[in-house]
């Protein structure tokens, strides 16, 4: 499944609520150097592989925005990246603004793309256990899984909880704006996510006056859990890779503000847990719809989230996550417009119907 790793967006209404205060704290707004002319490279991955529009705004990330039609913008680390596709051209381009070296943005995008992982091969395999997930796959190919920074993952979930993606995407940005300044593109600001130390100066108070609410308190708490680990929150994080998917789960559960659910985002999207299976209520949805029609009607516990995710995993293997993030997308009211729009309709029922 993998390959050696190389050396309509949700829109943001905002009058749901009053937009979030600037930051109390100073803000550090030093540029880094900028590559000059900006200049648009071929990635290394085509759009079999990579569908930007499947890819960042599905609920992964809360930091990268619509810059073009087809273009999205976001840091990674220090560096400040554009990807953009164009109609009738199968390759991805990317277009370094900021940076401290070229040749380790590149390096650092394919990372951040969970590059080595051939969506090709998992689609076929899917596929193969899965005619349903097959139709779907033909249609909305290029979904990837995105292998975030821990420590930038796990903040934006905390601020996830019982929220909608306006709140979630204005509490963030709060967040990212106390990082260092990268630059502008298309009106929008973008900041490097900041450190663990920066974060630490930001106070409770802080955040609720900002808007937002209890979860101040997660957020801090969090970070000062984080700064009390051995050899520190970013090593400490990082480690969670190299554990099971139970363990690394059972470990950032132990984090103030962190449920079963924050953590299997944060494990799939940033921690090389490829079977994690977030559950809501659009995969519980899923799941009673295909996987365990005997559970229709039940109220969804922490008891039966477990009995999804083994669901997954016994039909699509070490990289279910992969699969229900391919599945999840096409409930998007976008992604299901999409779908229906064909000259011939998925019928996606009928054909779960004569698997039985």
């Amino acid at each position: 499944m993998k390959r050696p790793r190389a050396p309509s967006p949700p829109s943001i209404s905002s009058a749901a609520k009053p937009p979030l205060s600037p930051p109390l704290t100073p803000i550090l707004k030093q540029k880094l150097h900028r590559t000059g002319t900006p200049k648009w490279l071929p990635l290394k991955l085509t759009q079999k592989e990579l569908t930007l529009p499947l890819t960042f705004p599905t609920g992964q990330t809360f930091r990268w925005k619509q810059t073009g039609p087809v273009q999205y913008s976001g840091s990674i680390g220090p560096h400040l990246v554009s990807l953009r596709q164009r109609p009738g051209d199968d390759t991805v381009s990317y277009c370094l603004h900021c940076s401290t070296s070229p040749n380790s943005a590149e390096l650092a995008l394919l990372d951040f793309l969970n590059a080595e992982i051939s969506l090709a091969e998992l689609w076929s395999d899917f596929s193969e256990k899965d005619p349903r997930f097959g139709e779907v796959a033909k249609h909305l190919r290029g979904a990837r899984v995105l292998r975030q920074d821990p420590l930038e993952c796990l903040i934006q979930f905390l601020c996830s909880s019982n929220n909608n993606i306006a709140r979630i995407t204005k509490m963030v940005g709060f967040v990212s704006s106390l990082g260092l300044y990268l630059g502008e593109i298309e009106g929008f600001e973008f900041h490097q996510f900041p450190s663990l130390d920066r974060l630490s100066r930001v106070s409770e108070d802080e955040l609720r006056k900002a808007g937002f609410g209890y979860r101040a308190k997660y957020i801090t708490g969090t970070v000062s859990a984080l700064q009390s680990k051995p050899g520190g929150g970013d090593e400490w994080l990082l480690s969670l890779r190299k554990l099971d998917l139970q363990d690394a789960i059972a470990a950032l559960c132990t984090l103030p503000g962190v449920g079963p659910k924050v953590a299997a985002c944060i494990a799939l999207f940033s921690l090389d847990q490829h079977s994690a299976i977030p559950v809501d209520t659009h995969v519980w949805q899923i799941a009673t719809r295909y996987l365990v029609p005997d559970l229709t009607g039940a109220k969804l516990t922490h008891k039966l989230c477990s009995r999804v995710a083994e669901a997954f995993v016994s039909k699509y293997g070490e990289y279910a996550g992969w699969a229900q993030t391919l599945l999840f997308i096409a409930e998007l009211p976008a992604q299901k417009a999409l779908l229906q729009s064909f000259s011939q309709p998925i019928q996606l029922d009928e054909i779960e119907e004569n698997k039985k």
